[in-house]
């Protein structure tokens, strides 16, 4: 039986911010002339970090970075099973996508915040394409947990977090949870 979630702290703050700088570095060390760059972040936090790498992207380039935010509500494959008695997991809360660029023959960063099964990104990457067709899709995640279920692996990784399976990786961010932190969150088992 299980007692009261604990949480361990695994990036603060300021940690976030120097991950976020690296990678959005790394991003424009692989599309160092690429004018058809656009960041698409995948709702809801991910949409969040996606603004800042795009921020950041634009103040080291000096130039413009299309921004668009993605709704994969529709396109995940456990819709189905929520229409069950004993749902797989909560309804989903669908947010606007908003691309305000065209998509076809751009390199789209989709961004997200952690990575898990693979499931999410194969969704995003099923939604963007009924929106045209990038020329190149890459995946820039914050943290990525391991156990993949599908054969997704990311371009840029902020923090590569092995877990165990009942694990859980909690990303807050304060335009959503008033604070930035990402943290390990384990079940404890009562003396």
């Amino acid at each position: 039986m299980s007692g009261q979630p604990h949480e361990v702290a695994i990036m603060d703050q300021a940690q976030i911010e120097r991950t976020l700088t690296r990678m959005a570095h790394e991003i424009l060390e692989k599309n160092p002339s690429e004018a058809s760059l656009a960041i698409v972040g995948i709702h809801t936090r991910g949409a969040f970090l996606g603004r800042r790498l795009r921020d950041l992207l634009a103040q080291l380039s000096g130039r413009e970075i299309p921004l668009g935010a993605l709704d994969i509500s529709f396109y995940r494959d456990d819709v189905a099973l929520r229409g069950l008695q004993q749902p797989a997991s909560k309804q989903p809360e669908v947010k606007d996508t908003d691309l305000p660029f065209p998509i076809d023959d751009a390199v789209v960063v989709l961004v997200d915040d952690v990575l898990y099964t693979g499931r999410t990104i194969r969704a995003a990457i099923e939604a963007l394409f009924d929106f045209g067709r990038p020329r190149r899709v890459q995946l820039a995640v914050l943290v990525d947990r391991g156990h993949r279920e599908l054969p997704i692996r990311p371009d840029y990784v902020g923090k590569n977090m092995p877990t165990a399976l009942p694990e859980r990786v909690s990303v807050r961010l304060k335009e959503h949870d008033g604070r930035d932190e990402v943290v390990l969150v384990r079940s404890e088992v009562p003396a």
